[in-house]
């Protein structure tokens, strides 16, 4: 992942924030933790994917320290695998202990998650010497576990005082769901240097493992949409309503996405045509009934990582045709793909509407759905254009599709 989220409008529970600034704090969780899903899947570095882990973590709970604790079986105790915040040696080497009596080893022993909020006055366990030294007053330690296996603790560390949540909670246990399997995925990678016969099982589990965390992303984005309407439904605050209903409404969008590639046969590759028409099957459900949705795609194969950003650009640029084209609520949407060239595709989306503002500006626009359509473009490291078709508006997308095969009909 490697940016910088550090970001000033997710407001923790501790500090007293509004209700709806809690919500936009677990949303940037989940967001984190669907982030992180993605990245598990194109890495198989271990050192990475565990690092990455604490830093994301750390990130999502606002705290300075995290760590991966890997049991040693011949030890009997934990070594500090993976981490952030801790002084340069301490990675690598330091030991924690792994009996009841240590709050990490009593969650990777009995499987239970354990909130210390109050170190100093902890009196079920012994605060690790580790913790002392950093004069660490809150913590909170979920089992990392993959297919059956244990293989250590997620830890974050707090030097500040307040307190972990049962929802902080959620976000590490999922977050540690993910690392477990993507920690199982790297194992079986390994067995794929073996003989011939464990390679043809690995690739099969393989698949399997990779499927799953595209499943628990569909989770953990449902539950956000699930949020989101419940805050929608107790606001009174028209704008706070629009703005958590538009935010529904994209969230759903991503969980539908993920739920259309964890069931598919081919999980690196989407079929373009039944992909992007079920897309537009669940957006024509949620329009007026005066408003139609008319689609039209290319028979081919494209990557999943262009396929899922693909798939939001079109619910967004056709969510903003239904509500702005036409005032009178009646009238069509085309979206089209199709071949543009060798290795390359072009996106239209076009209504018969009433065309764009005489100052339309999309570079200067600041509005989050501009924004949303611009980002997605650059993802796709397309080349965007928009059109007053006179009637109406077309945006033009143009884009290259690597390794593009096109289906036999």
């Amino acid at each position: 992942m490697g940016k910088d989220h550090a970001e000033t409008w997710a407001v923790a529970p501790e500090t007293g924030g509004s209700p709806a600034e809690e919500l936009e704090y677990r949303l940037r969780q989940q967001q984190l933790a669907a982030e992180y899903g993605a990245y598990a899947l194109r890495t198989h570095d271990i050192g990475a994917l565990l690092h990455e882990a604490t830093r994301i973590c750390a990130l999502g709970l606002h705290s300075r320290y995290c760590k991966v604790l890997e049991y040693l079986p011949d030890e009997g105790q934990f070594i500090l695998r993976a981490g952030v915040g801790w002084r340069p040696g301490r990675v690598g080497h330091a030991r924690v202990g792994a009996d009841l009596e240590s709050p990490t080893g009593y969650a990777f022993q009995t499987g239970e998650p354990v909130i210390s909020n109050h170190l100093e006055g902890e009196t079920r366990f012994r605060t690790p010497a580790l913790l002392k030294e950093y004069g660490i007053k809150r913590a909170i330690n979920v089992l990392i576990q993959g297919d059956g296996s244990r293989y250590g603790v997620l830890e974050v560390d707090s030097p500040t005082e307040g307190r972990f949540t049962r929802a902080d909670l959620a976000f590490m246990q999922g977050f540690a769901n993910l690392l477990g399997v993507a920690i199982e995925r790297h194992y079986v990678e390994e067995a794929l240097r073996t003989t011939e016969a464990r390679l043809r099982t690995a690739v099969a589990h393989q698949e399997v493992l990779t499927r799953e965390i595209s499943h628990r992303v569909k989770n953990s984005l449902a539950m956000v949409a699930g949020l989101l309407s419940m805050q929608r439904r107790d606001s009174s605050d028209p704008s706070l309503v629009k703005a958590l209903e538009d935010a529904e409404a994209r969230v759903t969008t991503i969980a539908q996405v993920h739920d259309r590639l964890w069931r598919a046969d081919e999980v690196h590759r989407v079929q373009l045509a039944a992909f992007m028409s079920e897309l537009c099957d669940k957006i024509s459900m949620s329009a007026p009934s005066s408003q139609t949705l008319t689609c039209a795609f290319a028979s081919v194969s494209i990557a999943t990582d262009q396929a899922v950003p693909l798939a939001l650009l079109v619910n967004e640029l056709v969510t903003n045709a239904f509500k702005y084209a036409y005032p009178a609520g009646v009238g069509d949407v085309q979206v089209t793909l199709e071949l543009a060239g060798p290795g390359q595709m072009r996106l239209t989306v076009s209504d018969q509407g009433q065309g764009l503002p005489a100052d339309f500006d999309a570079e200067a626009s600041d509005s989050l759905g501009m924004t949303l359509i611009t980002g997605l473009s650059s993802q796709l490291n397309g080349q965007l254009q928009w059109h007053n078709n006179h009637p109406g508006t077309g945006f033009v997308l143009d884009f290259a599709m690597p390794e593009q095969t096109e289906e036999k009909i």
